[in-house]
């Protein structure tokens, strides 16, 4: 016998209500198992399918217990007992197990198991009789065995107590066969009392055909019709629901076989009922499936551009910052070019009015020249007049004559000085108008390039201004971006949670689906069972 180990002496409660089910193939290898079976072993779906059922098997369940289910299935009756099972942590739990065969033609395919939660005094009771039988079987002397379940005991009692337990043909044959007795024992008395052997020998011989056909009525009567009951019962409590049992019978027996024929057909049509919707259910997950998978593409196409657009947009946000701190840098500069200017205007007006002042010099100067010209040619008149005097003076005006020379020599170099100088003065009154002249036009130039830098300057600001509106607008547009981008993936997140929870639903009503496969609702409706080695193949698979 597997032993399974280690275990842990804690106990596993199952919760009120569960129901642990689980069919197996004609080796014992598990072909479907539902959810609370797998919560309750502790094992995984994948760990359980197509291994032997015995991998939940506890180390205190006696082999006695499970050589009397293999001997009450393989004998095509129901099994029911309460067993301890070993949880995949090493905790165990107690269950009510009801073991049943699938026949298909008459022929086994499986077993099916459902488990309930026993009383706590069947706990109590069962622990202490499988302790006994470990005890028992450790010392050599089994005094306590199964049978379909039951207890019994090993010696002459259990054996007496098992003779005593008789079926119903048996019960109606010994019933039958007293009364025929007490009849004929009564009537040979009777007809002793009369002085009558052959009378007697009549009414032994009539006792005995009435006791034997009476018995015979009784049993077709009673027991077969029973016993086809049991059959149909066994067979719908294998999920069996092609079973209808035909009678015209009014009696207590004939209403038991319409209520268990109202009860297939109530069954067989919740079965139908959950198949259809099982089916339903399937296509309707499927379809949630396919429209999750466009979905999930389409969202994941959508996040990609997001992402794309959220590149873009950092990098349109770099090139619109670098725009806009260059617009700041060019308007810092006209700010200073407009300084400039402004300077430059200020000193070609300091320019201007000097050469005014030059201009009005130059006037001045042209008149003290005038002025030193005129006194030139009077001091030449005075000298020619002096000249002519001391030439009439003779001799003694000759000196004087030499100084008059003298002098007007002296004033016709001062004539020419001053020409020369009024020459030069007029030279520089020519230079300096065509300086004022271009003084001015600098001057007016130097005002059109104030009011250009200005214009470039107040241009630049707005440029500047709008390079900040726009990277305020397009970090807008990049937080709403982010925004969108989160929003797609949370979005997408859901759609895997969708998709699970559609593979989940699939599953699930996959489940339903091998659970309510069970059953049979018409003659072709055969039982697929699966593959245990297959299953244990896809599990490795999986894992």
């Amino acid at each position: 016998m597997r032993l399974n180990l280690p275990v842990i002496p804690e106990e596993y409660l199952l919760p009120p209500g569960a129901s642990l089910v689980s069919t197996t193939d004609l080796k014992g290898r598990i072909t479907y198992c539902n959810a609370a079976f797998i919560e309750v072993s502790g094992y995984t779906r994948d760990e359980l399918m197509g291994q032997p059922h015995n991998l939940i098997r506890h180390p205190d369940m006696p082999a006695e217990g499970f050589r009397d289910l293999w001997a009450t299935i393989a004998a095509g009756r129901p099994w029911t007992g309460v067993v301890k099972n070993r949880r995949k942590d090493g905790r165990h739990y107690w269950v009510q197990a009801n073991v049943t065969p699938i026949v298909e033609d008459g022929q086994p395919v499986g077993y099916l198991s459902v488990r309930g939660v026993p009383t706590r005094e069947q706990v109590a009771a069962c622990e202490a009789l499988y302790a006994t039988m470990r005890a028992e079987a450790q010392a050599g002397r089994l005094l306590h065995v199964l049978k379909a379940g039951r207890v019994l005991r090993a010696d002459w009692r259990g054996r007496l107590a098992q003779a005593l337990q008789l079926g119903l043909g048996q019960r109606v044959s010994l019933s039958v066969g007293a009364i025929g007795l007490a009849g004929v024992l009564a009537g040979t008395g009777l007809a002793r009392a009369l002085d009558g052997q052959a009378l007697a020998a009549a009414v032994v011989a009539v006792g005995a055909l009435a006791t034997f056909g009476g018995g015979w009525w009784l049993n077709r009567l009673t027991t077969r019709p029973m016993l086809s009951l049991l059959r149909t019962a066994n067979r719908m409590a294998a999920g069996d629901m092609t079973q209808v049992l035909a009678s015209d019978r009014d009696d207590l027996v004939g209403q038991f076989i319409r209520a268990l024929n109202q009860l297939n057909v109530n069954l067989r049509s919740i079965v139908a009922d959950a198949r259809a919707e099982v089916d339903r259910m399937r296509a309707a997950a499927r379809e949630i499936a396919v429209g999750n998978q466009d979905l999930s593409q389409r969202t994941e196409s959508q996040a990609a551009n997001l992402q794309r657009t959220a590149s873009s947009m950092e990098a349109i946000t770099g090139t619109v910052r670098h725009n806009a701190d260059t617009a700041r840098q060019a308007a810092q500069c006209a700010q200073q070019a407009n300084a400039v200017t402004l300077e430059g205007a200020d000193a070609v007006q300091q320019v201007t009015a000097t050469m005014h002042g030059i201009r009005d010099s130059s006037g001045r100067i042209d008149e003290i020249i005038g002025v030193i010209e005129g006194i030139a040619f009077q001091t030449n008149l005075l000298a020619l007049n002096a000249a002519v005097e001391a030439a009439r003076a003779g001799a003694q005006g000759r000196g004087f004559a030499v100084v008059a020379g003298e002098v007007r020599a002296l004033a016709q170099r001062s004539s020419a000085a001053a020409r020369e100088v009024k020459h030069i003065i007029d030279d520089s009154s020519h230079r300096v108008a065509t300086g004022n002249q271009l003084t001015e036009a600098a001057g007016g130039t130097m005002g059109h390039a104030m009011n250009s830098v200005r214009q470039v300057s107040q241009l630049i600001d707005e440029i500047s201004q709008g390079a900040d509106r726009q990277l305020q607008d397009i970090s807008e547009v990049t937080a709403a971006v982010s925004s969108l981008d989160e929003i797609t993936q949370k979005n997408a997140a859901l759609v895997e949670q969708v998709a699970a929870a559609a593979m989940q639903l699939e599953s699930q009503a996959l489940a339903v689906a091998d659970a309510v496969s069970v059953f049979r609702l018409h003659q072709g409706d055969h039982h697929a069972a699966p593959d245990a080695v297959a299953l244990r193949q896809a599990a490795k698979a999986n894992a």
